[in-house]
């Protein structure tokens, strides 16, 4: 079965490199899994930090010795938080604001006002 894959992955491997659609969406799907991963990574180490904070104590009957409000139990997953959500942005964030057809209009804008711009000066 390997020879098989192999050999069908070589027949087609020009046209495959070769077509930018494609690459352009292993690239995103490739993104997108780096931040499931990402996120999966997040919250394992950081429900055991907290697991472990709350339980250090776990025969103190006080909520302020047992960990429970203490800044150090959160403040990993405060501020991890924030770098994850600074992830999210660059995986997510810039096709709300600047999406691949706001992009193509523009380019094909420009591609416009410069092909006028060229017609000008010959005439």
């Amino acid at each position: 079965m390997r020879r098989y894959r192999r050999d069908r992955y070589e027949a087609f491997r020009d046209e495959i490199s070769t077509d930018e659609n494609y690459n352009l969406a292993y690239r995103k799907v490739k993104k997108i899994k780096g931040f499931y991963t990402h996120l999966k990574v997040y919250l394992i180490v950081n429900a055991i930090i907290i697991v472990s904070n709350l339980n250090r104590d776990y025969f103190s009957h006080s909520v302020y010795e047992n960990g429970l409000l203490d800044w150090r139990t959160y403040s990993t997953a405060i501020c991890w938080g924030v770098a994850l959500g600074i992830h999210a942005f660059t995986v997510f964030g810039p096709d709300i604001f600047f999406s691949s057809e706001w992009e193509q209009k523009k380019i094909q804008k420009y591609m416009e006002r410069e092909a006028q711009n060229n017609n000008k000066k010959w005439q």
